[in-house]
C-alpha cells in the first residue's frame, strides 16, 4: 500500500511539471516587441523581365511529298546528320511511270503533228506560187492560211505536250526524296512499306519527317504585355532548362513579335532569343526559362523589399527606422527607384548603415508581423512599385 502510494504521488508530480512546462512554453512572460533589421548599403540592383517557352529550331524543314505511294528504302533515323541532296527514302509509285510513258508519247505524236503540219504549209505555199490566175489564187491562198493555222495550233499542242511531260518527270523525280537542307533529322514518322496517302485523316496531317539545323536553335519565349514595354533587342538573357539540371546558358534578345496572343484573356508576345553558346544537350522542343536582364543599377543604396511600405490613400512610400541606441522605430519617408524580387533602389530619404525593419515580431499576436503587409501605420507595399522590375 505505501508502495502504491509513491507511485502515485510521482505520477502526480510529472503531471504538474509537464502542466507548467506546457504553459511557460504557450504563455511566455515575455511581451516585448522584437524588430528583425537590415542595414542599408549600396550595391548593383539588376531588374528582370521572366518568361517561359520552348526550344526551336529558326532552320526546320518539313519532309512531306507531294506524291503517294509506299515507303521503301529508308536510309535515316532520328539523330542523324545529313547533307543537302542526302537520299532519304525511296516512293514506289508504278502510275508514276505509266504517266511518264503516257506523256512521253504524247509528246512524240504532238512532235509528229507539227512535222505534218509544216509540211502541209510548205506544199499550200508551193503551190500558191505556182498559180497564176486571181481566182485560183485566191482559194489556194485560203489553203494557205489553213495550212498556218493547223501549224499553230499543232505547236500548242506541242507546248502542252511538253509542259505535261515535264510535270510528269518532275513527279517522277519525287519518289526520289531527298535532303533539301544540311542539318539533323529531327523526326521520323514513317517505316518502310507505309502508304504516305494514310498519313493524311480529315482532321490532321503527319509530318512524314523533319530536318533542321540544330545549330540554329534558338529558344521562342512568350512574354506578359505588361512587361513588353521594358524589352529591347540585344539584352543580355540567361536561361534554364526542365530537362538539364544545372545548366544555364546565356543569350540575348534577336527578335520581339508586334502582334500578340490572346489565351483566356491573357495577352502575351513572342521574344526569340539566341544563345551564346549552344550546348549539345540542348534538344528543340525542350521547355524553356528565360531572365531578360532590363537594367542594372551600380552603386545604390538597396533595401530589402520586406522593408519598404506605402502610406494609404497614395501618401508615397516609408520605412521604419531603428538604428543603435533607439527603442522604437521611426518613420521615414523614402523615395524609391527600381525593384526587383527581393531587393528596392532608394533614390533619397536614407543613408548608408542606417538600420530599417524587415519584421515586426508581437509576442502577445497570433503571429509576427513583416513590414512589407499591413501596419499600425496603415501601410501596404506594392511589389513593383517604381521599378517595373521583375
Amino acid at each position: 500500500m505505501k508502495r502504491k502510494k509513491i507511485y502515485l504521488a510521482i505520477i502526480a508530480v510529472i503531471i504538474i511539471a509537464g502542466g507548467y512546462y506546457w504553459y511557460k512554453k504557450t504563455h511566455p512572460t515575455s511581451t516585448a516587441v522584437t524588430y528583425r533589421t537590415s542595414a542599408v548599403e549600396k550595391g548593383t540592383l539588376t531588374t528582370s523581365v521572366s518568361g517561359s517557352g520552348n526550344v526551336v529550331v529558326d532552320q526546320s524543314v518539313n519532309i512531306d511529298p507531294t506524291i503517294a505511294g509506299t515507303v521503301a528504302g529508308l536510309a535515316v533515323n532520328v539523330g542523324d546528320a545529313v547533307t543537302e541532296d542526302q537520299l532519304l527514302f525511296m516512293i514506289v509509285n508504278n502510275d508514276l511511270s505509266v504517266s511518264n510513258a503516257r506523256a512521253a508519247a504524247s509528246l512524240q505524236q504532238s512532235k509528229n503533228s507539227i512535222d505534218s503540219a509544216e509540211v502541209q504549209v510548205k506544199q499550200a505555199r508551193e503551190t500558191y506560187e505556182a498559180g497564176s490566175e486571181d481566182e485560183q489564187k485566191d482559194i489556194l491562198g485560203k489553203q494557205l492560211d489553213i495550212a498556218k493555222k493547223g501549224l499553230v495550233a499543232a505547236q500548242k499542242s506541242y507546248a502542252a505536250s511538253l509542259a505535261d511531260y515535264n510535270n510528269q518527270l518532275a513527279d517522277g523525280a519525287k519518289r526520289t526524296v531527298k535532303a533539301p537542307i544540311a542539318g539533323t533529322v529531327n523526326a521520323v514518322n514513317i517505316k518502310n512499306g507505309d502508304d504516305l496517302s494514310n498519313l493524311s485523316s480529315s482532321s490532321s496531317r503527319v509530318i512524314p519527317m523533319v530536318i533542321g539545323d540544330l545549330t540554329t536553335a534558338k529558344a521562342q519565349i512568350q512574354i506578359n504585355e505588361v512587361d513588353v514595354p521594358n524589352i529591347q533587342l540585344d539584352q543580355k538573357v540567361t536561361m534554364t532548362f526542365n530537362a538539364i539540371s544545372g545548366l544555364t546558358v546565356s543569350g540575348k534578345v534577336e527578335k520581339m513579335d508586334s502582334l500578340g496572343t490572346i489565351t483566356q484573356g491573357v495577352v502575351t508576345y513572342n521574344a526569340t532569343i539566341s544563345f551564346d553558346t549552344l550546348d549539345p544537350r540542348i534538344k528543340p522542343g525542350m521547355s524553356v526559362s528565360a531572365s531578360i536582364i532590363t537594367g542594372v543599377k551600380q552603386d545604390v543604396l538597396i533595401v530589402p523589399n520586406s522593408a519598404v511600405k506605402s502610406q494609404a490613400g497614395g501618401g508615397g512610400n516609408y520605412v521604419e527606422v531603428l538604428n543603435k541606441g533607439e527603442i522604437s522605430p521611426r518613420q521615414v519617408s523614402v523615395k524609391i527607384g527600381a525593384v526587383n524580387n527581393t531587393n528596392t533602389e532608394i533614390v533619397s530619404g536614407l543613408s548608408v548603415g542606417d538600420n530599417v525593419v524587415t519584421r515586426t515580431i508581437n509576442p502577445s499576436a497570433t503571429t509576427s508581423t513583416s513590414t512589407s503587409g499591413s501596419s499600425s501605420a496603415g501601410g501596404v507595399r506594392i511589389p513593383g512599385l517604381g521599378g517595373g522590375g521583375r
